[in-house]
């Protein structure tokens, strides 16, 4: 399945080391599938969106995966891209760019006609062939739609994508240059969170979190401000990780503030299994 990051330390802004695609030469990396793309989306200190991000369909771009980015950010989001719709193009690489919001998603939706539309003139923020632009779109109209209320957005657009089109998961990471919004729903895909401390759990360390199957970061100035983390799956041996309970949609606001709450407590009308997806969706769902 394709791999979510989230990561904020706002107020401060924080310099962090990324490598989307850790330990490359590892035996664990060689008994798995390729990645289809990576991608990593910072904010500039004036607030602009930062997307750096790269398809993977030659040994240059795996080189773009395994080198070190280091930015300074207040919020971060990576992503590691096991494609279920969609060619393996830059404009179909995670994350997307809308409205000056990053956005990142781990699923797949169906019925894509219908989607679009409902859309309707926000088909014009589609630049490329996935389910997840789509998506964000709708968000992104439906944000719109509750005069620049996120959260409700989020919770607008999901509520009507659950109803009326055929979901297997719509994980999700949105921010902005000061906040972070996560969504797991439904309980297909899991969903972490650490509400990490000033040093984490022993107190006086940097954050150098990592997993076997992608995104590795690293920053030393975690080491003397509070974060909160949002993985695929734990990266580090915290007690602190929880996961998210299906249809919670957190809210991380830029004073390092975490709300959260079920927005949605039913499952989708038209729930897919593996079964529902065709090869290349029930793979990209699967992968390690």
């Amino acid at each position: 399945m394709c791999r979510l990051f989230g990561l904020s330390a706002a107020p401060q802004r924080a310099r962090a080391t990324f490598w989307l695609l850790d330990a490359p030469d590892s035996l664990a990396r060689q008994s798995h599938r390729e990645p289809d793309g990576v991608g990593l989306g910072t904010f500039t200190a004036a607030g602009a969106p930062l997307v750096e991000k790269q398809p993977i369909a030659a040994y240059e771009d795996l080189l773009f995966a395994h080198e070190a980015r280091d930015r300074e950010s207040e919020t971060f989001v990576a992503h590691v891209r096991f494609a279920s719709t969609g060619g393996l193009t830059v404009r179909n690489t995670h994350p997307f760019e809308q409205r000056g919001r990053l956005f990142a998603h781990n699923g797949v939706l169906q019925g894509l006609d219908e989607l679009e539309t409902e859309l309707g003139e926000y088909r014009r923020l589609v630049h490329g062939d996935t389910d997840s632009e789509r998506f964000f779109a709708l968000v992104t109209q439906r944000i719109d739609h509750h005069a620049g209320d996120i959260g409700a957005g989020i919770t607008d657009a999901v509520t009507w994508i659950a109803d009326r089109l055929p979901v297997y998961a719509l994980n999700l990471i949105l921010t902005t240059a000061t906040e972070l919004w996560a969504l797991r729903y439904p309980d297909t895909h899991d969903l972490f969170v650490l509400e990490r401390a000033v040093g984490g759990a022993a107190g006086d360390r940097s954050l150098d979190h990592a997993t076997g199957t992608g995104i590795h970061t690293r920053s030393e100035a975690l080491a003397e401000h509070p974060a909160v983390v949002i993985a695929s799956e734990r990266m580090d041996d915290d007690p602190g990780w929880r996961p998210l309970a299906s249809g919670e949609l957190l809210h991380v606001t830029g004073q390092q503030q975490v709300r959260s709450g079920i927005v949605l407590n039913s499952p989708p009308r038209h729930q897919l299994s593996l079964a529902h997806l065709g090869t290349a969706a029930a793979a990209s769902q699967t992968a390690r």
